[in-house]
């Protein structure tokens, strides 16, 4: 019987188990190289194509256009300052009138370009008479503004007076908010709105809170200055009108009573007097 030896035995399968790892690191050792090769041959090819600009992409190198990339360990856009602002025509002229919605009705008085944080800005300088107050109106926002009504506008207007007031049965919070939003909003046609739907009129068995009397007077103040400056009348003469849309001061604007041995005045002479 032959001697079976242990050391020869371990020898070879040692052997077999190694060069069973051996083929595998050599098949994922190629399979590696050869990954490689192909993102290299890739990205070649990509490289080589013609890129196709899309809407995306021009819109892209636009903004990219606008700052330049300072090559740095932050690498910070550096945004490029505008120094002049982009103008447009002018709608309006010196010594207009025109409605700012805010303020109301107000004289363009200067044109200037002024300097605001290192940008030049074209503004109308406007002067409100009544409160005594000037404001400036870039010309980039003249669209803020509104010229004056005409005369069929005003005769509207009268005609909004005259009709019934239309009142709702909300809250009061919310319909002054309504009634706010209506005098900033400068149109003439809600001022006329707000006046009618508030007027109280000569009944002074009607209560009104300070915030309601406070609306009427903002928006008859409003539409007041603006109907004088259109009709080039009176303060006075302007507030008669409106009162008498309006029926109120009835007693102010009614004749005197002719008292018993006054003879009632002749109405050539009265025609002359005017």
């Amino acid at each position: 019987m032959k001697k079976i030896n242990l050391k020869n035995i371990l020898k070879k399968t040692f052997k077999k188990k190694k060069k069973k790892i051996l083929k595998k690191n050599k098949s994922s050792t190629f399979k590696k190289k050869e990954k490689k090769k192909n993102l290299k041959i890739k990205a070649k090819k990509i490289k080589e194509q013609p890129i196709k600009e899309n809407k995306t992409t021009k819109n892209i190198s636009n903004k990219q256009s606008n700052f330049k990339i300072v090559r740095g360990v932050d690498q910070k856009p550096e945004i490029k300052k505008i120094k002049v602002q982009a103008s447009e025509k002018k709608e309006y002229k010196i010594k207009d009138y025109v409605v700012y919605p805010k303020h109301g009705v107000g004289q363009i008085t200067e044109f200037k370009k002024i300097n605001i944080g290192g940008i030049d800005v074209e503004a109308y300088i406007l002067k409100f008479e009544k409160d005594k107050a000037s404001g400036m109106v870039p010309v980039n926002k003249q669209s803020h503004l509104r010229p004056l009504a005409t005369i069929n506008q005003v005769n509207k207007c009268i005609s909004i007076l005259k009709s019934k007031p239309k009142i709702k049965r909300s809250m009061w919070s919310r319909r002054a908010q309504e009634y706010e939003a209506k005098i900033s909003s400068g149109k003439i046609y809600d001022l006329a709105e707000v006046v009618r739907d508030l007027n109280k009129g000569d009944d002074l068995m009607v209560d009104q809170s300070y915030s309601e009397r406070q609306l009427f007077e903002k928006a008859y103040d409003r539409i007041l200055i603006e109907f004088q400056t259109i009709l080039d009348l009176s303060l006075e003469d302007t507030q008669k009108k409106l009162d008498k849309a309006l029926k109120r001061n009835l007693e102010t604007q009614s004749p005197k009573p002719i008292q018993k041995g006054e003879a009632a005045p002749d109405e050539n002479l009265v025609e002359a007097v005017k």
